[in-house]
């Protein structure tokens, strides 16, 4: 059955750091795709960063561009994302979720595109 467990959210001030783990299971992570995702209040949920192919393909938002960046652990199962130079603006429900693309070097953050997705952990940003 597949599970996705978001967890490394909390509370940092803003210039911080975080890093947020997706745990998965009955996920291929050579075959599926992981994207995050991230939803503020009164807001729509946006794509953050997708990465497939083992990790060998990777895509981000221009808004987290230089700041964020994704790897994936194979043995461990788990998606990594590396939040750096936060901002208030960062501040959100994070989602993972997985998708099994017809190409396996393809990923999006377009949420459409995903079936499966986690429970969320909780970024804020604030001094």
């Amino acid at each position: 059955q597949l599970q996705l467990v978001e967890s490394g959210g909390g509370l940092v001030q803003p210039g911080g750091s975080l890093r947020l783990s997706c745990t998965t299971s009955g996920v291929n992570l050579d075959r599926y795709a992981i994207g995050w995702f991230r939803q503020a209040p009164g807001k729509e949920r946006e794509g953050v960063s997708c990465i497939s192919d083992g990790g060998r393909v990777a895509h981000f938002a221009d808004s987290v561009k230089g700041r964020f960046t994704i790897s994936v652990d194979i043995a461990k199962n788990i998606v990594y994302l590396q939040m750096n130079s936060l901002k208030p603006e960062d501040s959100a429900v994070y989602y993972c979720a997985a998708d099994r693309p017809e190409f396996p070097d393809f990923c999006t953050i377009q949420r459409e595109q995903y079936s499966f997705w986690g429970q969320g952990t909780q970024v804020t940003v604030s001094s």
